[in-house]
Protein backbone atom coordinates (compact mmCIF):
# COMPACT_ATOMS: atom_id res chain seq x y z
CA UNK A 1 0.00 0.00 0.00
CA UNK A 2 1.13 3.44 -0.74
CA UNK A 3 -0.37 6.81 0.74
CA UNK A 4 -0.10 9.88 -1.29
CA UNK A 5 -0.38 13.39 -0.08
CA UNK A 6 -0.53 16.18 -2.42
CA UNK A 7 0.04 20.00 -1.41
CA UNK A 8 0.53 23.35 -2.63
CA UNK A 9 -2.61 23.57 -4.71
CA UNK A 10 -3.96 27.06 -4.12
CA UNK A 11 -5.51 30.64 -6.17
CA UNK A 12 -3.52 32.44 -8.66
CA UNK A 13 -3.96 34.62 -10.79
CA UNK A 14 -3.43 33.78 -14.75
CA UNK A 15 0.20 34.03 -15.89
CA UNK A 16 1.31 32.67 -12.53
CA UNK A 17 2.76 30.03 -11.16
CA UNK A 18 2.63 27.16 -8.53
CA UNK A 19 4.31 24.48 -7.52
CA UNK A 20 2.51 20.71 -6.45
CA UNK A 21 3.74 18.07 -3.95
CA UNK A 22 3.30 14.80 -3.67
CA UNK A 23 4.41 12.73 -0.26
CA UNK A 24 4.61 8.83 -0.78
CA UNK A 25 4.62 6.85 2.44
CA UNK A 26 7.08 4.03 1.03
CA UNK A 27 10.12 4.05 0.14
CA UNK A 28 9.98 1.75 -2.80
CA UNK A 29 8.62 4.69 -4.61
CA UNK A 30 11.76 4.66 -6.72
CA UNK A 31 10.09 1.50 -8.16
CA UNK A 32 6.12 3.34 -8.81
CA UNK A 33 5.51 5.30 -12.11
CA UNK A 34 4.18 8.62 -11.28
CA UNK A 35 1.49 10.84 -12.72
CA UNK A 36 -0.12 13.86 -12.30
CA UNK A 37 -4.49 13.90 -13.58
CA UNK A 38 -6.52 16.71 -13.11
CA UNK A 39 -10.42 16.91 -13.03
CA UNK A 40 -12.53 20.05 -13.70
CA UNK A 41 -16.39 20.17 -12.80
CA UNK A 42 -18.20 18.55 -15.84
CA UNK A 43 -15.00 17.43 -17.48
CA UNK A 44 -13.29 13.88 -17.34
CA UNK A 45 -10.23 13.08 -15.71
CA UNK A 46 -7.53 13.56 -17.80
CA UNK A 47 -3.77 12.87 -17.44
CA UNK A 48 -1.47 15.94 -17.02
CA UNK A 49 2.10 14.69 -17.01
CA UNK A 50 4.15 11.39 -16.11
CA UNK A 51 7.30 10.42 -14.92
CA UNK A 52 9.36 6.82 -15.16
CA UNK A 53 10.87 5.56 -12.03
CA UNK A 54 13.83 6.67 -12.77
CA UNK A 55 12.83 10.53 -13.62
CA UNK A 56 14.24 10.05 -17.07
CA UNK A 57 11.15 10.10 -18.87
CA UNK A 58 8.23 12.13 -18.53
CA UNK A 59 5.09 12.39 -20.62
CA UNK A 60 2.99 15.69 -20.78
CA UNK A 61 -0.76 16.26 -22.32
CA UNK A 62 -0.38 18.75 -25.06
CA UNK A 63 -2.18 21.37 -23.63
CA UNK A 64 0.81 21.86 -20.68
CA UNK A 65 4.02 21.47 -23.03
CA UNK A 66 6.37 24.31 -22.31
CA UNK A 67 4.43 25.56 -19.27
CA UNK A 68 4.03 22.48 -16.40
CA UNK A 69 7.83 20.30 -15.37
CA UNK A 70 7.15 17.27 -13.75
CA UNK A 71 9.94 15.89 -11.48
CA UNK A 72 10.79 13.33 -8.70
CA UNK A 73 13.40 12.67 -5.74
CA UNK A 74 13.73 9.42 -4.85
CA UNK A 75 15.52 10.13 -2.26
CA UNK A 76 13.11 12.44 -0.38
CA UNK A 77 9.88 10.01 -2.07
CA UNK A 78 8.55 13.42 -3.46
CA UNK A 79 6.98 13.98 -6.85
CA UNK A 80 6.34 18.14 -8.03
CA UNK A 81 5.15 19.66 -10.83
CA UNK A 82 6.03 23.02 -11.25
CA UNK A 83 3.36 24.72 -13.22
CA UNK A 84 4.13 27.90 -15.12
CA UNK A 85 1.63 30.85 -16.89
CA UNK A 86 -1.29 29.45 -15.65
CA UNK A 87 -4.37 29.81 -17.41
CA UNK A 88 -7.94 29.80 -16.40
CA UNK A 89 -8.45 26.66 -17.86
CA UNK A 90 -5.86 24.90 -15.71
CA UNK A 91 -8.32 25.34 -13.04
CA UNK A 92 -9.24 21.53 -11.49
CA UNK A 93 -8.80 19.18 -8.69
CA UNK A 94 -4.92 17.43 -9.28
CA UNK A 95 -4.49 14.37 -8.57
CA UNK A 96 -0.92 12.17 -8.15
CA UNK A 97 -0.96 8.47 -8.64
CA UNK A 98 1.07 5.95 -8.48
CA UNK A 99 1.30 2.82 -11.27
CA UNK A 100 3.21 -0.09 -10.48
CA UNK A 101 3.61 -1.14 -13.92
CA UNK A 102 7.25 -0.14 -15.58
CA UNK A 103 5.54 1.91 -18.11
CA UNK A 104 4.49 5.06 -18.61
CA UNK A 105 0.33 4.72 -18.62
CA UNK A 106 -1.73 7.11 -19.73
CA UNK A 107 -5.37 5.74 -18.30
CA UNK A 108 -6.13 6.34 -14.68
CA UNK A 109 -6.88 2.75 -14.40
CA UNK A 110 -3.90 2.16 -15.22
CA UNK A 111 -2.51 3.67 -11.57
CA UNK A 112 -2.47 2.11 -8.84
CA UNK A 113 -2.79 4.29 -5.61
CA UNK A 114 -4.66 8.17 -5.45
CA UNK A 115 -3.91 11.04 -3.84
CA UNK A 116 -6.94 13.17 -1.77
CA UNK A 117 -6.58 15.69 -4.50
CA UNK A 118 -5.17 19.71 -4.08
CA UNK A 119 -7.38 22.27 -5.81
CA UNK A 120 -5.87 24.68 -8.22
CA UNK A 121 -7.81 27.41 -9.24
CA UNK A 122 -6.81 30.18 -11.85
CA UNK A 123 -8.70 33.62 -11.51
CA UNK A 124 -8.88 34.96 -15.43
Amino acid sequence: QVQLVESGGGLVQAGGSLRLSCAASRRTFNSYVMGWFRQAPGKERELVAAVSWSGGTTYYTDSVKGRFTISRDNAVTTMYLQMNSLKPEDTAVYYCAADRSPLIGLNGAEYDYWGQGTQVTVSP
